[in-house]
């Protein structure tokens, strides 16, 4: 009887958890739309006006493209350097691979505030001047560590036969890799780029310590939500936001299937 009864409970928990996470969202996209500055029901009437202000904030527009190129750049450096720290980790046997392995993953354990304020101290000792540069590195040194996981995962299921047999054949190891190896963990690879570019476009804590004058997304609408009339035009960016991470989810979802058929 028990057992019955909590397999009954299941959809209205499983209803429950998806209106606890999705409902803010739908409402935040809903009252994007909204003829007034106060985010309230019943709504006002329906506008365009919000989105059209977008194309018109020259400063909205800047922090965007800082934070595409932020996720962009960032992603790749931490898609390659993490791509070759998980052929390292993986394929060879080395002193200090346990060491190097706790050392790459710490960023994973340790609070962003913490880093951030960590960078910024090493950052002016050595007199380096707070730019997107700075708020990039500090970028990659967070996505590194999830990178390496996510490609050391599929390298692990990749046999080393496979180079074994193309190195027998005539080319080197690296040949090997760029020909067998990364063909095969191209999914993971692509995986790792997405979750570190993601990563970057929404991080917060370590773009407002090393940020010079050039703001990313994020520290923008921090910045905006001061003002009560500005409130419309970051709920409308972040209605976008959700559009597209809903747009990312999906050719994830393909990636995976993709992956999986492989």
């Amino acid at each position: 009887m028990a057992a019955r009864a909590r397999f009954s409970l299941s959809p209205f928990y499983f209803f429950l958890l998806n209106a606890f996470l999705y409902l803010p969202l739908l409402l935040l996209v809903i009252f994007s739309f909204n003829d007034s500055t106060s985010l309230v029901f019943p709504l006002r009437g329906f506008t365009l006006q919000w989105y059209r202000d977008l194309m018109q904030t020259p400063e909205l527009i800047e922090s965007v493209v800082n934070s595409l190129l932020l996720a962009v750049g960032s992603g790749l450096a931490a898609t390659v350097l993490g791509t070759l720290a998980a052929i390292g980790l993986v394929r060879f046997r080395f002193a200090g691979r346990g060491l190097f392995l706790s050392i790459t993953a710490m960023p994973l354990v340790i609070p962003s505030v913490v880093l951030a304020v960590a960078l910024l101290i090493g950052l002016i000792q050595l007199n380096v001047p707070l730019s997107l540069w700075t708020v990039g590195l500090g970028h990659v040194v967070i996505s590194l560590p999830v990178v390496v996981m996510i490609v050391a995962a599929r390298l692990v299921g990749i046999s080393a036969t496979l180079e074994e047999a193309a190195m027998d054949l005539g080319t080197t190891f690296w040949g090997a890799q760029w020909r067998v190896t990364l063909p095969l963990a191209m999914p993971a690879i692509v995986a790792g780029f997405l979750n570190a570019f993601t990563t970057s476009f929404d991080e917060f804590a370590l773009a407002f310590f090393l940020i010079g004058r050039q703001p990313t997304l994020p520290i923008y609408l921090y910045s905006q939500l001061r003002f009560p009339s500005r409130l419309p035009l970051v709920v409308a960016v972040a209605a976008l936001i959700i559009a597209g991470s809903v747009l990312l989810i999906i050719f994830t979802e393909w990636l995976r299937r993709w992956g999986s058929e492989e």
